[in-house]
């Protein structure tokens, strides 16, 4: 498995492969579940801890994304908060790109597993200073 250095280094591997891709993006915010105890709403407060709500997603052709500033100028144009974004390629049979329908689906079990708290190792994360984001 390679390690990505940036999100530079993505949009590159997603131009470069034989079937047409689509980027799948899920922007996320830390937030303070309902149910939470005082130590944990103490620790929140201090920045800490929380758990991850996905805010928007969207998918995208590789060639529609300039770089991460752009990504980050366009994201915040929508007014909604977000800390990090999860990022996934979605790949085309052969010279046809994923269908609609395909995209919508693969966004929806992206948005499910961030919010179940299911495994994200699958997906690449990237900071809002669009450095990669690593999980331990």
């Amino acid at each position: 498995m390679t390690t990505l250095k940036d999100f530079s280094q993505l949009l590159q591997a997603a131009r470069q492969q034989s079937s047409p891709q689509r980027l799948l993006f899920v922007f996320v915010d830390a937030v303070l579940p309902e149910d939470a105890t005082p130590e944990e709403r103490l620790h929140f407060e201090r920045g800490e801890g929380g758990v991850l709500e996905p805010m928007l997603c969207v998918d995208k052709h590789p060639d529609e994304v300039g770089d991460f500033d752009a990504l980050r100028e366009e994201s915040e144009a929508t007014g909604q908060p977000w800390l990090m974004v999860f990022v996934a390629a979605l790949s085309g049979k052969g010279s046809e790109p994923p269908s609609a329908e395909e995209v919508d689906q693969a966004l929806k079990r992206m948005v499910q597993t961030v919010r179940t708290g299911g495994d994200i190792s699958r997906y690449v994360a990237f900071g809002r200073d669009g450095e990669p984001v690593r999980f331990y």
